[in-house]
């Protein structure tokens, strides 16, 4: 087999790279394109049957006073009320205000909101379980607030980044027959309606340190607008108890405190003489919505029912509402908030809506509005179907007076069968008409109702569930891509991992140990296959932190029974020489010496203590956090920790804080180095520690109030440090570290090389890797713990703990460990730790609160890049480390002889660039094909699309870390290259 060059390996690795995000564009581009929608708006031909032809003016030519007589002419509803206040309660679950399952409230949730409570109770306020689509993040949820229509899935991403809302919208139709909107809170309304509000005050709903100011700056302006007369529809959108989850959960004292908040709020608005005995007698509806739900742990974003349960409660500010007491609490859907309300006020349905109407809220109405109201609806979803299904065998039946009710069972094709519900609701409305009304029998209305309904449901989940139509060559083309790529890097895995078996065996003379493993390497490849196959089950999907628990512990205990195999041969001959030297007058000393002491200082008993320590600290980090969903409610160490006090939560962060700048001390021990630069760098590894506990603490000192300035200071004085000391390393190091003369080793290694001139650089790099990975390990740990929650600082600990003890047995194993099981094993440990830190594949679990530790205002790109850093401290942390492993393990495998820099650079970051790239690879391709055949799923959006981003970010991350390894031990090899041979030349 012909050897691969360096330049060969990197230009095809780079070539793979690109190919692969060439095919992952192309798929998620066509596998997730935004959600198509019909463009325009709805007018009055949304009170026409589909085959009217339009009659009447000009919409576009009339005015707003006109164009709203005009509704109320053709509609055949009037308007219900005429005022509205729309209060938006971001992250409020319904739960807290309706209780579950029938049952009532916590009686802490009665307390934080009595006023609230009370208006429920005496039929003046009426509520709903209203049910939110995932991704439930505040972007969607309120586009589908106001439109009716389920968001793309990748809106999740633009949620950062809101652009203006063009499709039709109850604003937008309100804006139309003249009404004055006003919007005070989430500046997310600014954003998507741009120019609509007649004043409205915006803040920024994701700078989540803040709770009260964002909300204080929307309560300020009610006094000056409640007595005000020039407006018709008011938006205030609360973001206080959103940020109050985020930052402390949902059962937090400071979620009890802004539900009081809230109540005070609801009181003011029902309690105002200017609404309550307007001069203008305007009937005014205040509606109290949530875009979402949220976690225990304060998060969003995921399907669970925590998440999905938001809240929707009308209050009437003129009487009661017209709505019995049993009826109270039902469940609805999000998007059935919108055709309500635009019926309600006297606007069409807007056309994409894919809501129903909520019953109870037209009991006021006459029968005859009631049929009315949900013919218009019916109308407004048969023409949705229709952009769907443009040949829909109605045909001009639905027109004919002379339809006659079908008699089957509805039961054909979606398309007859819609047809068939609606021909049904229809005959038996015409029916109702063709009575005398005050005659007609009240059934005849429950049957017209009831089979209006029936068309409408069966419509509205089809709608909600149908995805836009994929262009599948499209995604053929991305998965092709992919599959290159994948078989690009794994032909050169395979070459170099030839190329390394060939070398490790001439150096090393031990084939009978090197052949050993087929253990090992058979279980990382099947376990390999395990995980990929277990992606294509949405269970195992929820719960993949049991897989990665499972290979690496299972993994580490071959390793372990590998080292106990080497343990009897090497240490019995050094005992039977110790007896010899048996001492009567001193039997202790002489056991110690000749039986205890070897024990303790043979190679493989460290090797056993080693991944002991790997084992006990993964089973620990299992037992951290009950991952998953289904049994993410279980008891485990970070909620036994929450529920003991604040106090052993900070205890465990000092004691975590203290052993890692201990850890980080013994790693910096290990290069022998004296400059004071050096010194600089391991001196403010304990002033960065002592800082972040600073930080934290004052931070958990301010939770409940405003200002953060101090700790802000101190997390930017500390990002400062970090960025400067390891860019600083990385670029200084190899110009300023010894070069070794005649194969003097300064750094970990043991490894001398006397006579070999041409090896003083082979040396001095591996110190310098050495000393650039501690501080890229320790540094990057370091600021972890001031990301992260406090919980998970001993997580973080334990995560360093794993990868010193693996690096350290791998570098003591010699041949025992073939290097692509070694680096697959810390691959392993990184996605295991990902888990162990608390995250899941669903988006409830990212952590936002973290991303804006140190900032004073919202940045959306430094944000994401700390939203990253936290998500996946662990998978980072595992490739930094890598560097390490290089210093200590790769380098000694090199022949002794005629070694240039590609042959040295490709022997020492070949597999440890290759291997990540190549198991990353697989997971991709497998779970890309795993969601093309999934794509009609139930669980398609809720499970198998957020692990698919989950997937797309853990490759980002995985390209970051090769980078950095690739290109810091390109960089430093190719300066201490240069040196080495100037220094050759002048000592010549």
């Amino acid at each position: 087999m012909t050897s691969l060059s360096c330049e060969k390996l990197a230009v095809w690795t780079i070539v793979a790279i690109l190919l692969q995000m060439v095919g992952l564009f192309l798929f998620v581009s066509a596998f997730f394109p935004m959600k198509s929608a019909i463009s325009g708006s709805s007018g009055p031909e949304s009170y026409r049957l589909l085959c009217d032809r339009p009659v009447g003016p000009d919409v576009g030519r009339l005015l707003p006073h006109e164009l709203r007589s005009l509704y109320k002419e053709i509609s055949g509803i009037q308007p219900v009320f005429e005022r509205v206040i729309l209060m938006v309660v971001d992250g409020l679950p319904a739960e807290f205000v309706l209780g579950r399952d029938g049952s009532p409230p916590a009686y802490s949730m009665i307390e934080a909101m009595p006023y609230t409570h009370y208006l429920l109770s005496n039929g003046i306020a009426t509520g709903f379980h209203a049910k939110a689509a995932p991704p439930t993040v505040t972007m969607p949820r309120l586009k589908a607030l106001v439109s009716g229509a389920i968001s793309g899935f990748l809106d999740v991403a633009f949620n950062f980044n809101t652009q203006a809302f063009e499709d039709d919208n109850l604003l937008e139709q309100l804006h139309r027959i003249g009404w004055k909107i006003l919007m005070f809170g989430d500046e997310t309304w600014i954003k998507l309606f741009p120019g609509l509000f007649t004043r409205c005050d915006g803040v920024s709903s994701f700078y989540v340190k803040d709770t009260t100011e964002v909300d204080y700056n929307v309560s300020r302006h009610l006094e000056v607008e409640l007595v005000a007369d020039d407006w018709d529809l008011m938006i205030l959108h609360y973001l206080g108890l959103d940020h109050a989850g985020h930052i402390a959960g949902r059962y937090s004292t400071l979620m009890n405190l802004k539900l009081k908040e809230m109540d005070g709020i609801i009181k003011m608005l029902h309690m105002s003489a200017n609404l309550q005995e307007n001069p203008v007698n305007k009937h005014t509806l205040l509606v109290v919505l949530s875009d979402h739900g949220m976690t225990s742990s304060g998060n969003h974003g995921g399907s669970s029912f925590e998440e999905t349960d938001s809240l929707a409660m009308f209050i009437h500010l003129n009487g009661k509402m017209a709505v019995s007491a049993s009826d109270k609490y039902k469940t609805v859907n999000q998007v059935d908030v919108v055709p309500t309300l635009a019926l309600l006020l006297g606007v069409p349905i807007p056309q994409n809506n894919v809501g129903i109407l909520i019953a109870d809220m037209f009991n006021s109405l006459t029968d005859e509005q009631k049929l009315r109201a949900l013919e218009l609806s019916s109308w407004q979803l048969l023409r949705l179907v229709q952009t769907h299904f443009p040949k829909l065998p109605c045909g001009g039946h639905l027109c004919s007076e002379s339809i006659q009710e079908d008699t089957g069972d509805c039961d054909d094709s979606f398309e007859a069968k819609i047809c068939c519900l609606f021909r049904k609701a229809a005959v038996l409305h015409r029916s109702w008409k063709s009575l005398n009304v005050s005659a007609a029998d009240s059934s005849r209305v429950q049957h017209a109702s009831a089979a209006y309904f029936q068309f409408l449901r069966v419509s509205s989940e089809w709608l909600s569930r149908k995805t836009t139509d994929k262009p599948l060559k499209t995604l053929g083309s991305g998965i092709f891509v992919m599959v290159v790529s994948s078989s690009i890097l794994f032909i050169l895995l395979i070459k170099l991992c030839n190329e390394s078996t060939l070398q490790t065996l001439n150096c090393c003379s031990q084939e009978s140990d090197y052949c050993k493993g087929r253990l090992v390497e058979s279980f990382t490849a099947i376990g390999i296959l395990i995980h990929v196959f277990s992606l294509g089950a949405s269970s195992m999907v929820e719960e993949e932190q049991y897989i990665w628990h499972f290979l690496t512990s299972t993994l580490y205990i071959l390793f372990l029974h590998r080292a106990v195999q080497f343990l009897p041969g090497r240490t019995a001959p050094f005992i039977e020489n110790q007896r010899h030297t048996f001492d009567s007058n001193n039997y202790f000393a002489w056991f110690f010496k000749s039986h205890l002491l070897p024990w303790l200082y043979a190679n493989e008993v460290f090797q056993i203590l080693l991944i002991i320590m790997v084992l006990i600290s993964g089973r620990v980090l299992r037992g951290w956090h009950q991952g998953g969903v289904n049994w993410a409610s279980l008891p485990d160490i970070s909620k036994w920790l929450e529920q003991r006090s604040t106090f052993a939560v900070r205890l465990v962060e000092t004691v975590s804080m203290v052993l890692l700048v201990i850890l980080g001390s013994f790693c910096y021990s290990r290069v022998k180095l004296r400059t004071p630069f050096f010194g600089l760098v391991r001196l403010l590894v304990y002033v960065s520690g002592l800082l972040v506990l600073l930080c934290k603490a004052s931070y958990e000192k301010q939770t409940s109030i405003g200002s953060h300035h101090w700790g802000t200071f101190i997390a930017q004085v500390i990002y400062a440090t970090v960025i400067s000391v390891t860019l600083v390393m990385a670029l200084v190091s190899p110009w300023t570290i010894p070069i070794a003369n005649r194969g003097t080793s300064l750094g970990p290694s043991s490894t001398t090389l006397p006579g070999l001139p041409a090896w003083f650089h082979h040396v001095a790099a591996k110190d310098c890797l050495y000393s650039i990975g501690c501080t890229f390990v320790i540094y990057w740990c370091l600021l972890q713990l001031l990301l992260q929650q406090p919980e998970n600082s001993g997580p973080i600990l334990l995560l360093l703990s794993q990868l010193l003890a693996s690096i350290n047995y791998f570098s003591t194993a010699g041949t025992h460990n073939k290097r692509w099981i070694e680096v697959s094993a810390l691959y392993f440990l990184g996605m295991a730790g990902h888990f162990g830190l608390g995250n899941t594949n669903t988006l409830a679990t990212v952590d936002v609160a973290g991303a804006y530790m140190g900032l004073s205002s919202y940045s959306a790109v430094l944000t994401g890049i700390l939203s990253f850093m936290i998500t996946y401290a662990s998978m980072l942390l595992f490739l930094l480390g890598l560097l390490i492993y290089i210093s200590l393990r790769d380098i000694d495998m090199l022949p002794l002889e005629n070694v240039d820099l590609g042959s040295f650079l490709k022997s020492m970051m070949g597999l440890p660039c290759l291997v990540p790239l190549s198991l990353n690879s697989i997971v991709l391709v497998a779970f890309t094909v795993v969601l093309l055949i999934m794509r009609n799923h139930l669980f398609v959006w809720s499970v198998f699309s957020p692990k698919y981003l989950y997937v797309c970010a853990t490759t980002v991350c995985v390209w970051v870390g090769v980078s950095i390894i690739a290109g810091t031990g390109a960089y430093s090899c190719l300066v201490i290259f240069v040196r080495s041979k100037r220094l050759h030349l002048n000592t010549r």
